[in-house]
């Protein structure tokens, strides 16, 4: 079975070799239809500490490693 994948972006650094994430989601209101923008937020695995807050990045699922982290970086796309 593959890992899920998906975009973020990197809203904090501060903390050694982790990251967090927000991805958005469009989602239609049930009753009304409207979009509304839905967020997660992820602590992702930056082992070489080389992402800055505002970068894109692909995350894909992994094992735990750490109590929160459950999340590693596939791809950097800088801003």
């Amino acid at each position: 079975m593959p890992n899920k994948e998906t975009f973020g972006t990197v809203v904090s650094n501060k903390m050694n070799k982790t990251i967090t994430v927000i991805v958005k989601k469009p989602v239609a209101h049930k009753k009304y239809g409207k979009i509304i923008n839905r967020t997660n937020k992820y602590y992702v695995d930056d082992p070489l500490n080389e992402c800055n807050i505002g970068d894109r990045v692909r995350i894909q699922e992994t094992r735990p490693l750490s109590k929160n982290k459950r999340w590693k970086i596939v791809k950097l796309i800088k801003n």
